[in-house]
């Protein structure tokens, strides 16, 4: 029996709470993309939906318990996508929402947290500094704070992904690995119901915080994160996430940014996704070790589509989709 915080019971509870609207996520073989990978490739698509990503499975289970506690505000520190979405379950039951992000966030993740009516404020630094921040927040309102991946609704929430996995043979599933709520249910659900399911977590080299932790088997923390994967980007490791991660992940893996970006660039070519670099983590770490994959059935979680088209030109290096 796994040994972590994560309860399947619970997961499955969580399900009657979510949205649907974040349920039964498409997921479908792309041959044009297994093609090119040497291997069979199916997407699960965790962008179809109103904040284009997976973090609203575990907004609404947190905001959904807030107002059965009574409680009126919370208040997170967000890369982006956890705040639109924070902002989004939180508008629905008419909480109040303060998002902290870094003035380096993409403009359109902050865009839409405005839109959607959360307080956003603006720290200099990185997320780290932003989650200082907001725990000062909380304090100092006296209101809920939110930490993605250390609270478990976050991952139970995620994990609502792994139940809908498990209901398709598959060899492996590679996640995206940046705080470990998404790598922690996914992985909880696949090993306890699937348990010869290959679990793999990938994440930039510009950001390998997690992922050396989890082969030093301890927390391991950066001084910078360098990536363009912006929602993947953590420098200090949860402990707590940590062991979570060790008891339900077969690897973690780092790429390169040149890797990330050819990952985009497939993805739009062959499934038309237009996709935010963490989201092509997993096409990446294929790139990078065809062998390893070679004949194997692999499901890439696309995990968020929330990206400033400037900078997604750039990258991609073309002005619109094929």
């Amino acid at each position: 029996m796994l040994r972590t915080r994560l309860d399947l019971d619970r997961i499955h509870a969580a399900r009657r709470v979510i949205n649907p609207v974040f349920l039964n996520t498409p997921m479908y073989r792309c041959d044009a993309l297994g093609s090119q990978l040497g291997c069979t490739v199916s997407v699960k698509l965790e962008t179809a939906n109103p904040v284009r990503s997976f973090k609203g499975r575990g907004t609404e289970l947190v905001t959904s318990l807030l107002t059965e506690q009574g409680r009126t505000a919370v208040v997170c520190a967000s890369a982006g996508n956890l705040g639109q979405a924070l902002s989004w379950s939180g508008r629905r039951r008419g909480l109040d929402v303060t998002v902290v992000a870094s003035r380096q966030a993409p403009v359109a993740k902050l865009n839409r947290i405005r839109a959607l009516g959360a307080e956003l404020e603006l720290v200099d630094g990185d997320f780290e500094m932003a989650r200082e921040r907001a725990v000062t927040v909380a304090r100092q309102r006296d209101i809920r704070l939110l930490e993605d991946s250390l609270d478990i609704e976050t991952c139970e929430g995620a994990a609502t992904i792994g139940l809908e996995l498990a209901e398709t043979p598959v060899d492996t599933v590679l996640i995206a690995l940046g705080g470990g709520a998404m790598a922690t249910g996914v992985g909880y659900v696949l090993k306890t119901l699937t348990p010869g399911v290959e679990v793999i977590c990938v994440q930039p080299m510009g950001a390998p915080a997690m992922t050396r932790s989890f082969h030093e088997r301890r927390v391991i923390t950066t001084e910078s994160a360098d990536t363009i994967a912006d929602g993947v980007a953590g420098r200090y490791p949860i402990p707590e996430v940590l062991d979570d991660l060790l008891a339900v992940a077969d690897d973690a893996v780092l790429v390169q940014e040149s890797s990330i970006v050819a990952g985009m660039q497939m993805l739009l070519e062959h499934t038309g996704l237009v996709v935010e670099p963490s989201a092509a983590l997993g096409v990446a770490a294929v790139l990078e070790d065809r062998d390893r994959f070679a004949g194997r059935h692999v499901v890439s979680v696309i995990c968020g589509s929330n990206v400033d088209l400037d900078a997604y030109h750039r990258w991609v290096g073309r002005s619109e989709p094929e």
